[in-house]
């Protein structure tokens, strides 16, 4: 790196001497383009040469005596948050901390995934798209951040050339005191995805580690929460307007590997049904042991206002799920795979947005199971393959699904 190169460098951190100093280097005349910008920097004390009253203008210099002007140049109240975070390794040899210089010049992170799927269904056809998604993640301060994310799928089945961006997600995440604490418009997840498991706007507040109690209430955005009534001796499902919902759970880890979680969710003002709510009960342990995951849960839930259908317990009140899980693939680490499969048998009244990729049969119920495996062609590319075969609880409706997938993250 030359000198004259530095030097531009250093003319753009808007150092400021309060006077000139003679010129110190007998090899920078007068006359010479950079004398007053040299002048200034060697009277801050930025610059002093090679001791040999020469500045060397035209000498290679090592990345040593650059961050040598760097320092100078913070120690000075100068910005230079860029040079900072380019020469982080070789201030520290100085003993110069520039972390909070780097985490500022690194403020905002763009993230982006692209995930292409193909998916055929016995019931409803096969499926044909590309999901892009961009994430923005922006650090307010130490301890609150900003997440917002933009979505955008490309129907190749069925291409009408009206394809929209939606902004999807736009949420904070931070502490006061102990709490953590999540709002906005984010991704809720409800009893492992077995009740909930897509966008709402809404706010979670936990605390604790080993033992985790939240908080969390909202209102649905997105999913299937439309419950079904009798109208003319027929079924008819509602309208899906959400709802409103509130509730919490707590988590705790009983022994090495072994974690028990129990939580609680009331959901009300569901479709355009009258006076419609459901209040669902959830219990569940989890087991790690290496690579090996196995998981069950136990689910109970309550519907009112839904006229005879509920009443009559038609749609089924409880329900169990159970999986198990080995290793996983790791979008950073090539090579690597995972394999799971997991069983379903839930009652209409147990889940509101499930987190499975099977057909649910909306809130009619259903039962069945789903395996699958993922794998990492090379770093940050993933793909899933997966079969579902389920059943509605209601009807003799069935379907089986295969599904594969792409992602590319970046």
């Amino acid at each position: 790196m030359k000198k004259s190169l530095v030097l531009a460098m250093a003319m753009a951190l808007g150092v400021t001497a309060s006077a000139y100093a003679a010129n110190p280097f007998s090899d920078v005349p007068a006359g010479h383009w950079a004398y007053d910008s040299i002048n200034k920097l060697a009277a801050a004390g930025i610059v002093d040469g090679y001791g040999d009253s020469t500045f060397g203008g035209d000498r290679l210099m090592t990345r040593y005596e650059m961050a040598q002007i760097v320092a100078k140049a913070m120690a000075k109240g100068a910005n230079v948050d860029r040079l900072a975070a380019e020469f982080a390794d070789e201030l520290d040899s100085l003993g110069v901390r520039v972390a909070a210089l780097e985490k500022k010049s690194d403020n905002v992170k763009i993230t982006g995934e692209a995930r292409f799927r193909y998916t055929d269904s016995d019931k409803n056809g096969y499926t044909n798209d590309l999901r892009s998604r961009i994430w923005v993640k922006g650090q307010v301060n130490d301890d609150w951040s900003y997440t917002g994310m933009l979505q955008n799928t490309q129907d190749f089945k069925n291409d009408n050339g009206d394809e929209d961006v939606d902004f999807q997600r736009a949420y904070v995440e931070g502490k006061i005191g102990g709490l953590n604490v999540l709002a906005g418009r984010y991704n809720a997840f409800f009893a492992n995805g077995n009740v909930y498991d897509t966008r709402a706007d809404g706010i979670e507040v936990s605390y604790g580690d080993k033992v985790k109690i939240t908080g969390y209430a909202g209102k649905g955005t997105d999913g299937t929460l439309g419950f079904y009534e009798r109208k003319d001796d027929k079924l008819v499902k509602g309208e899906e307007t959400y709802g409103n919902y509130a509730g919490g759970e707590i988590s705790a880890d009983i022994a090495k590997g072994l974690n028990l979680a129990a939580g609680y969710i009331n959901v009300k003002d569901i479709g355009d049904i009258e006076d419609a709510e459901n209040a669902i009960w959830h219990a569940g342990l989890t087991y790690t042991a290496g690579d090996v995951t196995l998981s069950g849960m136990y689910l109970k839930g309550d519907a009112d206002g839904a006229a005879e259908l509920y009443k009559d317990k038609k749609l089924g009140d409880d329900g169990y799920v159970f999986g198990l899980s080995y290793k996983g693939a790791e979008a950073a680490e090539v090579n690597s795979w995972g394999i799971w499969a997991n069983y379903y048998n839930q009652g209409g009244q147990t889940y509101l947005a499930h987190t499975t990729d099977a057909n649910t049969f909306d809130n009619e119920g259903f039962k069945g199971y789903g395996i699958g495996a993922n794998y990492t062609f090379a770093k940050n590319i993933v793909g899933t393959v997966a079969y579902y075969d389920t059943e509605s609880k209601m009807t003799d409706a069935d379907d089986q699904i295969i599904w594969t997938d792409l992602t590319f993250t970046f």
